[in-house]
């Protein structure tokens, strides 16, 4: 087991410095395991491990780390009490919750990715560590630190604003829930063009989320149902197991959910959300990619352009992951930080 200021040694770079781990957990036997697991994987290593969040943020007074392993049930400060002060010390630092409590539905999951929180990953029980968790744990941590695939993309110069519209879109994946709860508080409460979010989650993790964001944003927030009619002053939020697509029925416009395979390979993916909305909206939309890795969204996103709507992305410096946002900057009006986003957003047209 590691102490404070014991540093792994011997673990192979992938071309530049290891990416840098703090373990945070009260269970002495739960940091020797998944420091051992990190020492099987290639560029990554432990620098510390720490029972609780003070050992944590005293270890970060000057020292820095590339990514927090964050238990969640720990005597004294709890985990998401201190996840604020552990992403104000850690400097940029993701932070990856690995707790039971972060089963997939549980309200504490959802807490910690509104809080910041890049990932989340359930923590077998002490006897349990064998099978696929070092594989998965392994895998949380790549997709977070590969930048591979992700050139540069060009940031459009000068921007313009977005015109008005009648329907907000938005697009999210990793790291996606903190954005949404940046952007969203910044819009003023009578804010009328209605909200579409596709967010890349479980299904079991919707209600949550869309609890969650009913609050932040003060305004009601539905999970997306068949037929369900669009109406002003709402959110809606694609199910975890249905892309959400939009129709125009004469002057009406209603939610269709649709289960087929998409290019992405995710579900819900936000191309037949973007792609439904550029034909019901025409140029009276407004497309927001939020952090996430992949490409999903780019397909649907330029073509919601194509017919007019508007493109606002999220910068690389705020994001988590820029895969989503940054596959389609070149395409937009605007690329900035998740609050500055929103306030582009509330300034947009009213309906009566």
């Amino acid at each position: 087991m590691l102490n404070p200021v014991q540093t792994a040694a011997g673990m192979p770079a992938r071309g530049h410095e290891p990416i840098r781990l703090l373990l945070v957990d009260d269970s002495a036997v739960a940091r020797a395991v998944i420091a051992r697991m990190v020492e099987g994987m290639a560029g990554f290593e432990v620098v510390a491990a720490v029972s609780n969040v003070a050992g944590a943020l005293d270890y970060l007074v000057d020292r820095r780390v590339d990514a927090i392993l964050l238990d969640l049930e720990m005597p004294g400060v709890h985990g998401l009490a201190g996840l604020p002060d552990l992403l104000a010390a850690g400097q940029g630092a993701k932070v990856l919750v690995v707790s039971s409590a972060a089963d997939e539905g549980a309200g504490a999951a959802v807490q910690a990715l509104a809080l910041g929180a890049a990932d989340t990953l359930v923590k077998p029980g002490i006897g349990n560590f064998a099978g696929r968790f070092a594989a998965v744990l392994e895998d949380r941590l790549r997709r977070l630190f590969d930048t591979m695939g992700e050139p540069d993309r060009p940031v459009p110069t000068p921007m313009r604003a977005p015109g008005e519209f009648d329907i907000v879109a938005v697009g999210a994946s990793t790291g996606g829930i903190h954005a949404l709860s940046q952007m969203l508080r910044a819009i003023p409460p009578d804010f009328q063009p209605p909200i579409l979010i596709t967010q890349h989650l479980p299904a079991s993790f919707t209600p949550y989320i869309a609890t969650q964001l009913a609050v932040l944003a003060g305004r009601p927030c539905d999970v997306a149902d068949d037929h369900m009619r669009i109406r002003p002053g709402r959110i809606y939020v694609a199910p975890g197991h249905s892309h959400l697509r939009c129709v125009r029925a004469g002057d009406l416009i209603a939610i269709r959910l649709s289960r087929e395979p998409v290019a992405s390979g995710c579900t819900p993916s936000v191309d037949p959300m973007l792609e439904s909305v550029a034909a019901a909206y025409g140029a009276r939309a407004l497309a927001v990619m939020l952090s996430g890795m992949g490409r999903d969204g780019a397909v649907g996103a330029a073509r919601l352009v194509e017919g007019g709507g508007s493109l606002i992305v999220q910068d690389r410096e705020s994001s988590v992951v820029w895969g989503m946002p940054g596959a389609i900057a070149g395409l937009a009006a605007a690329v900035l930080p998740p609050a500055e986003i929103g306030r582009i957003v509330g300034s947009g047209r009213r309906l009566s």
